[in-house]
């Protein structure tokens, strides 16, 4: 009886110790990924500010006149007729007729992780080792000093996606980031903002890992090497949902391992990470759409997608978003089929959501004159875009590209107070960026040297001269 009593009380120990391993594992993958490396971003001190005689793009598709704005503890308060709270101590702004946009977004920017100056040390953007590279993280590569976030920011930029370069089948995750100066990343990045998981498919992985002699080498290699990429996640991802489900019972040497890659796209499969896909043919973009569908995920954004028009509707339908440029074509063949109206036809359909993004340190810089030069071509067809609609592909849908619509994005009561107020139609070549608001402070003001501020690294440096 004695005996059997110490193996009893052996046998409850163990069975402890079990549950409370069991406990400890069941907060990964997901769980531990999702805390890793949190945002340590707070807003700077702001005061309530009420702008009056604006012109107010708002975002979700309107033009207000000649109205007033109140922004407090970081948020829009008030859109229109004064609120009769308001105090008479409050910094008043008069607008005088300028035109007030939300902060501009850029979906896909590698500002960081190809940063100024362009040398080789800087080059941290693609892991050229493996087609397959989920695991691999852009923020951990961001150096936050690279003096592009605040020539971005002088341009009216208030929120960017960066994200890894297109080497690879699987680039890694992307990090959407607050443009505020910080000595580190965490300082930058969005709070709770989900991941993106960067694709990329047709000539960039193709050729890469032909020149290393190693697969793939073609369309069709590349797409065989995704569709293996989700087999094993899907897999990995019953695995834990049965671990989850019975772990109690499961002896140690039972428990599933954790995988890096895999947790990235089992976050994928389960809706927490957003697919943004570097893609340029419209037959490759229905490739991946029905690629998707069979393994039960969904692509976010299409991110260059020159050819995007002849697809507008099917984008619409699935709820893709379409990123691309003004005019950037036929620098490579999968980019030849590029017009300058594409991403007007994008905007067209019902639901759609047509996104301006730069992919360059200096295009980021005028993301408003990018905009412009499509919406004119796009009036040019004749499809009447007005600048209440265009601003959209630079703020609202932009948002909504990375999900975090519901917060930024869009002047409405209740949102981020990001919001620039530019010395005329954004949409003009003579147009700059007044002042930048991100969360009710002001970053930058043109006429306010105190409010431009400069990278650490570029302290003691004269632009074109020596230290």
């Amino acid at each position: 009886m004695k005996e059997m009593g110490r193996s009893a009380f052996i046998r409850s120990c163990w069975a402890s110790f079990t549950a409370l391993f069991v406990l400890i594992l069941l907060a990964s993958p997901a769980s531990i990924s999702k805390e890793a490396f949190p945002s340590t971003y707070s807003p700077l001190n702001s005061v309530p500010t009420l702008i009056i005689n604006a012109n107010v793009l708002t975002g979700t598709g309107s033009l207000i006149k000649k109205t007033n704005l109140f922004i407090s503890d970081g948020v829009i308060e008030a859109i229109g007729p004064i609120p009769n709270s308001i105090s008479e101590n409050i910094r008043r702004i008069d607008a005088n007729g300028r035109w007030i946009t939300p902060g501009l977004i850029d979906v896909h920017s590698h500002l960081g992780v190809y940063p100024s100056p362009s040398v080789e040390a800087h080059w941290d953007g693609n892991e050229m080792t493996d087609p397959v590279t989920p695991d691999n993280w852009a923020e951990h590569s961001v150096w936050p000093q690279d003096p592009g976030f605040l020539t971005a920011l002088a341009g009216g930029v208030t929120t960017m996606q960066v994200l890894p370069g297109s080497a690879n089948l699987f680039g890694g995750r992307g990090v959407t980031l607050k443009n505020v100066p910080s000595v580190t990343y965490q300082g930058m990045k969005f709070p709770d903002a989900p991941h993106g998981l960067k694709m990329a498919c047709g000539e960039n992985p193709k050729r890469v890992y032909a020149e290393k002699e190693r697969a793939p080498s073609t369309r069709m290699g590349n797409l065989a090497a995704y569709r293996a990429a989700w087999v094993e996640a899907v897999a990995y991802r019953n695995r834990w949902k049965k671990f989850e489900l019975e772990g109690a019972d499961y002896e140690p040497d039972q428990i599933p391992s954790r995988d890096l890659k895999l947790d990235t796209l089992r976050d994928v499969l389960d809706g927490k990470i957003i697919v943004h896909m570097h893609c340029y043919r419209a037959d490759e973009m229905m490739t991946i759409v029905d690629m998707a569908k069979e393994f039960g995920y969904r692509v976010g954004t299409f991110h260059h997608a020159v050819e995007a028009y002849k697809i507008a509707d099917a984008l619409a339908e699935n709820g893709i978003c379409a990123a691309t440029w003004a005019d950037w074509w036929g620098f490579k063949m999968e980019a030849f089929d590029g017009i300058q109206e594409n991403i007007a036809l994008v905007d067209r359909p019902a639901n759609s959501c047509a996104v301006m993004h730069s992919d360059s340190e200096e295009g980021i810089q005028r993301l408003n004159q990018e905009t412009a030069k499509a919406m004119a071509r796009g009036n040019r067809a004749g499809l009447n875009i007005p600048p209440e609609r265009a601003i959209q592909w630079i703020t609202h849908n932009a948002a909504k590209s990375l999900g975090i619509e519901e917060r930024t994005g869009s002047i409405e009561i209740g949102k981020m107070a990001d919001l620039v107020i530019w010395n005329g139609d954004p949409f003009s070549v003579y147009s700059h960026a007044d002042q930048v608001y991100i969360d009710g402070a002001i970053v930058y003001d043109r006429y306010d040297s105190e409010k431009q501020p400069v990278s650490d690294f570029m302290i003691g440096h004269e632009i074109g001269g020596n230290p």
